[in-house]
């Protein structure tokens, strides 16, 4: 505690040192100014020379005080700017300085430190996500096999209710560890490019009919106005954005609501704009719903698994484009989904 405090002191007495040290140097130059100007021409009026020599000196007082602040505190802003984007998840920050103030020296060190346990740990979990993910997925699918087969066998309907049961929720399981897999790919940046140029309002219809089951359940209406789109991308990666963020807006819609569907084509980019008429997002959790398993509502808990937005948020991020939540004025919920054209960062 004592250490703190003497290095605190240290760095408030360079400062407060430095300061003095530009007022003394200002005032001597003003000094001389004034000499060299009453020698050389014997200016009448001395109170106007030394009111303009106190404003030359507040001047250069002022200037070399900022001078010296910036080079002090230039450090102590790096520091702050690289602890904000580790806050946003960015470990692979790295301080280098060349600062002869020994606090700043150890506090760019500590931070380094920090940065390399902090990613040493990320890379640890997300192994260990991937890796119990993969155990997972040969028994589940070994259940999911099996019980489908149970289907064509004659059974009384209480054992038909109990293997519909099974199926449903290993293949929800099954839904759960592929999410993770993929999203850990992704974090790991192990998906393989394959770009190619296809029909992107082909490929959102596509996910629309996959989903047909659950949208007729609720007898939910639609409005689509979707553009003839060219696009070059991962084909396969991206039918995951269209399909989670379909089957979101219909597990929040109300029955007999409307969801709404826009993709259009920009100067250099595509939009797609999907709407519907559910509660919409709380202001304190549009920050939060593109977490991993985060689930903005709890009575829907038994249909997610709080993975499909955070996957999503993945993809279109990899791509290089952005995506929003925000409210409509009359209620629910859009999501604008912004893509680049003829960018060469691939995913």
């Amino acid at each position: 505690m004592e250490q703190k405090k003497e290095k605190g002191l240290r760095i408030r007495s360079c400062l407060t040192g430095a300061i003095w040290l530009a007022l003394v140097f200002s005032t001597v130059i003003s000094a001389l100014l004034f000499a060299f100007l009453n020698h050389f021409f014997n200016l009448p009026g001395s109170i106007s020379v030394l009111g303009w020599l106190l404003i030359f000196n507040t001047l250069i007082a002022g200037l070399i005080t900022s001078f010296i602040n910036a080079k002090l505190l230039e450090p102590i802003t790096r520091l702050s700017k690289a602890m904000k984007e580790v806050s946003q998840g960015d470990f692979e920050q790295h301080l280098e300085t060349n600062s002869r103030i020994a606090e700043v020296g150890e506090s760019y060190q500590s931070f380094n430190v920090m940065t390399k346990e902090l990613r040493a740990t990320e890379v640890l979990q997300m192994d260990f996500v991937s890796d119990v993910s993969h155990e997972f997925k040969t028994p589940i699918n070994a259940i999911e096999g099996y019980t489908m087969l149970l289907q064509g066998e004659e059974l009384s309907p209480d054992q038909e209710e109990y293997v519909e049961k099974i199926l449903f929720n290993t293949q929800r399981l099954s839904g759960l560890v592929g999410n993770i897999l993929l999203l850990s790919k992704l974090e790991n940046q192990n998906i393989p490019m394959k770009k190619k140029e296809y029909r992107l309002d082909e490929q959102i219809r596509q996910a629309f009919l996959s989903l047909e089951t659950k949208w007729t359940e609720k007898e939910i209406g639609f409005q689509v106005e979707l553009e003839e789109v060219k696009y070059t991308g991962n084909e396969g990666l991206f039918m995951h954005i269209w399909i989670n963020l379909l089957d979101n807006a219909i597990k929040f819609s109300p029955s007999k609501g409307t969801i709404t569907m826009f993709l259009k084509q920009e100067q250099d980019s595509v939009k797609f704009i999907l709407e519907d008429e559910g509660p919409g997002i709380e202001d304190d959790v549009k920050s939060r719903i593109f977490d991993k398993f985060y689930q903005v509502d709890g009575s829907h808990k038994a249909e997610g698994n709080g993975l499909g937005l955070a996957l999503v948020k993945r993809i279109v991020d990899s791509a290089g484009g952005t995506i929003k939540a925000e409210n409509r004025e009359y209620g629910g919920c859009r999501f604008v989904v912004e893509l680049p054209i003829q960018k060469d960062k691939a995913i």
